[in-house]
This record gives structure tokens, sequence and C-alpha cells, in this order.
């Protein structure tokens, strides 16, 4: 018996249980007719996908990004490129440029009209606006997941990425250790690509968390948006109208290096502290000239192999989807030249 017809064997039996207990919420069940989907609590694959499954044709796999014009998605692509080859998958990165959510769920909503996708990772450009259709995946019988953003509340079978609340304070945790002076009621300025996403909030609230008795204030976070030039202007205008900075930090890739450029050229660099998060070309050169401190990587390729990986192993061998936690590796002029640049 093929692990796939072993598939269909083992959820239709797992149907059969889970109609004697009820304690199994959120037992994965197969589907022989109908739409697929579930509204009682119980995952059901689509016909259609069980179908391909049978039929044993590659699995169709898409990650949903919220904003494949950002650099961090150079990686996850090719993170999500080597384990569709490895895995014999059809995948591919989608998503809005700039971020619009509103585009991100009408995009996903066609995936789920034309039974165009087997498996689907997103990553939210707004978790609320994203809630919705993730459930409306789900109840479509479509194995979901997030990946980089979590959206904990939602429908979402697991979650691949980082801690963001964690490493949110892990990073003002390491700030503080980076601090120079007496920094009593001085200020740390922090800037964001997107302060309304998800993410931003989870980061932001982490570090906070982590500030906590440090005797700064926070300033911000700052609104910067995606465009270089734009965010750069807008940290710039920022900090014109700030006294008394002991830090600046970034919550994200393109806010990190918009600040350390702001930082480098204003001749700071010696008196204000500076950490930020991913690791751009920009942003080890930053690192090497003593701008930035520290940066935390969160892995964006295996972020993108993990996220495809789940979600065949689901399909193909009735893996149980799990979590994975990409983990928060932090970088300094120390272990630069051990770790992969990002982009």
């Amino acid at each position: 018996m093929s692990p796939r017809t072993l598939l269909r064997s083992l959820t239709a039996a797992a149907a059969a249980a889970a109609a004697l207990s009820l304690t199994a919420c959120g037992a994965i069940t197969s589907a022989d007719s109908g739409s697929g989907g579930s509204d009682d609590g119980f995952f059901t694959l689509a016909p259609y996908i069980q179908q391909r499954i049978d039929d044993d044709k590659p699995m169709r796999i898409k990650l949903s990004y919220h904003d494949p014009s950002l650099a961090f998605a150079t990686p996850i692509g090719a993170g999500m490129k080597k384990a569709g080859k490895e895995l014999g998958a059809e995948v591919s990165l989608i998503g809005p440029t700039g971020g619009d959510a509103a585009k991100q769920v009408s995009e996903i909503q066609t995936l789920i009209q034309q039974k165009a996708v087997d498996g689907l990772a997103v990553s939210s450009a707004s978790s609320d606006a994203l809630k919705p259709v993730i459930s409306q995946a789900y109840r479509a019988g479509i194995p979901i997941i997030s990946f980089n953003t979590d959206n904990p509340d939602s429908q979402q079978m697991g979650f691949v990425g980082q801690d963001l609340k964690g490493s949110g304070k892990a990073q003002a945790e390491q700030l503080r250790k980076d601090l120079k002076g007496d920094v009593n009621g001085k200020s740390v300025v922090v800037f964001s690509v997107d302060t309304g996403a998800g993410w931003s909030h989870d980061r932001f609230n982490g570090f906070k968390e982590g500030l906590d008795g440090s005797g700064l204030k926070i300033v911000g976070p700052v609104n910067v948006g995606n465009e270089p030039n734009s965010a750069y202007n807008t940290v710039e205008s920022t900090m014109s109208g700030q006294s008394g900075v002991a830090a600046v930090v970034g919550l994200d890739c393109c806010s990190t290096t918009a600040a350390a450029k702001w930082v480098a050229q204003s001749g700071k660099a010696d008196t204000i502290a500076m950490g930020g998060f991913d690791l751009l070309t920009q942003t080890t050169e930053y690192i090497k000239s003593g701008v930035l401190d520290f940066s935390i990587s969160q892995n964006p390729a295996e972020q993108g192999y993990q996220a495809v990986k789940v979600l065949h192993d689901f399909l193909t061998e009735g893996t149980e989807i799990k979590g994975v936690d990409t983990g928060a590796q932090f970088v300094t002029r120390e272990n630069l030249a051990d770790v992969a640049v990002e982009d």
C-alpha cells in the first residue's frame, strides 16, 4: 500500500473514531464527497485534493507572503524552492506588493474558489484581515498553516517561524547590555516598516516587556514603509525632533537598514546603541562598521523550506502538523562571518 493510499485509509479510520469521542477536538479526517471542510472542529480534506493524492500527482503548495517585494522574501523563496525540488512538489511564492491585506485576501479566495492549491501557508499583511480567509480555506478542506507571521486566534493548523514576541524581548535585553553610559530618562526610538501588522505588534510588545525597568522612554514604533528612500526620510525627520536618544532599533529588515543609515550619517554611532532584525547585505556592512551593534536573524530560508515540508508531509505521509520554531540568532561582528546573508 502506497503512503498516499495509506493516508486515505488512516484518515477514514480517524473519522470513524472521532464519531465515538468528543474529546478529539481538531482531529483530521478525509472526505469522499461534498466540498470538504468542516464547521464542527474537525478538519476534512477536500475531495479534489484527496483525488490528486490518489492519482499520485505532485502537491501544489503555495506560500502567500505579505509583501514579496521585501528583500526578506528572497531567501524565503529560495528555501521554498529547495523543498519543492527535494519533495517533488509544485511550489510558488505569491502575495501583494506593498503589503495590501485586501489584495492578499482576494488572491487566496481565488485559489480556494478555483481549487488551485493543495496546501497553503500564509504570512499575513494583517492578522485580523486574514483570519476569515484562513477559516475559509480550512472549511474548504485545504491544509493551511501560518509562516513568518503567526495567527494564533485563527483556524491555522500550525505555525512555522520565529517566536515574534520572544524575539522582541530578546532584542530589548541585548540592547540593554549594549547601552552606552547613563541612560536613565533618555529615549529609545523604534521603527517598523508596518506598525499595523500583527508581526510588528507582537515583536514590539515583546520589546516593551524586555525594556521594562530600564529607565528608558520608548518613542514609537514609527511607521517607515518599505520604500528605501521614503523609509530613510521618515527616520531622518523623526530623529530631527528627538533629543537625549540613547538607542535606536528596527523591528524588521528594512527599518533596520534605514535607521542604521541615519545613525551612520549622523556621526553618533559611538553614543547611540542600535539593534535590528534580519541580515541583508547592507545590514552586514553596518555591523562591520560598528553602526549596528547586533541584528537578529530568523532564518527565512528555513521558514520557506519548513512551510513546504510540513504541508507536504501531512498530505503525502499523514504526518501530524506541528509548529516549527526557526529560532533567533544574534549576529555581531564576532560571528558575522559564520552567518548566511539573507538577500
